[in-house]
């Protein structure tokens, strides 16, 4: 059995690297139209070249989505370019880490009122679909206590409760939304890789909480994104799903 995306028309907030980069590689693998978004603009063009081999629609603009107005501006240009929007993925974060006025702001800003902003302005393309869904990217820092990171960990919460209130709100109207919370994470480049390096203690403490005895790769969390957005989980709907291989359980 083959998840089926082909000609979905897909809008993704925060696209260009790790797990943002591998969920658009994978609905474009699967057929689907791809828009991405990032403030980088060297990555945003590598990865929308990625894309445009796959040979599908293909949009990626520069978009702060710490701005209203940037968003705004970003979502109708990704309808008008890929000819409406089936399914919105939420993925952007702040980094905001800290427990100081400047992560919470940032936590706030882009990992809570990105997602609420994005899913405003592009549901009225998202009701026209015949199978339109959101799907918001949390955290297991939003289903745990967060002692180093509390304002990243609050506004992965905000995301969780968040979704379960759109999918109230839009079931009637046909619009599944659903979230997914990636544990630990390891891509070149990404955080874990960085902590890896200048942090080797919290990396060893975090992977010692893996019983799989490694992290996560990106495309792991891209395969149950597609999922959700595909058929298969057509009766899917106010759900938050981990993606941890297990990680916190008891050993």
């Amino acid at each position: 059995m083959q998840i089926d995306v082909k000609g979905q028309r897909v809008v993704i907030a925060g696209g260009s690297k790790g797990i943002g980069r591998s969920i658009a590689l994978a609905f474009a693998e699967g057929g689907a139209a791809v828009s991405i978004c990032a403030r980088g603009a060297e990555a945003l063009e590598t990865t929308r070249a990625e894309l445009a081999a796959f040979g599908g629609t293909v949009h990626a603009q520069s978009c702060d989505l710490s701005s209203e107005a940037d968003i705004a501006a970003y979502v109708p240009a990704a309808a008008a370019a890929l000819g409406g929007i089936d399914v919105l993925v939420n993925n952007a974060t702040g980094y905001g880490w800290g427990d100081d006025e400047a992560s919470w702001d940032q936590s706030i800003a882009v990992d809570l009122l990105a997602a609420v902003r994005a899913s405003r302005v592009a549901l009225p393309w998202i009701e026209q679909s015949p199978a339109g869904g959101i799907i918001n990217i949390s955290s297991g820092s939003g289903l745990n206590p967060s002692v180093r990171t509390p304002a990243y960990g609050a506004a992965k919460a905000a995301i969780i409760h968040y979704t379960r209130t759109q999918a109230a709100a839009l079931i009637g109207k046909g619009i599944r939304v659903n979230c997914v919370a990636p544990g630990s994470i390891e891509f070149p480049g990404g955080i874990w890789d960085n902590r890896k390096k200048a942090q080797p203690a919290v990396y060893n403490a975090a992977l010692s909480a893996c019983p799989a005895g490694r992290m996560g790769y990106p495309e792991e969390v891209a395969n149950v994104v597609v999922f959700l957005a595909s058929p298969l989980a057509s009766w899917v709907t106010a759900q938050i799903i981990s993606v941890n291989g297990g990680q916190g359980l008891p050993r």
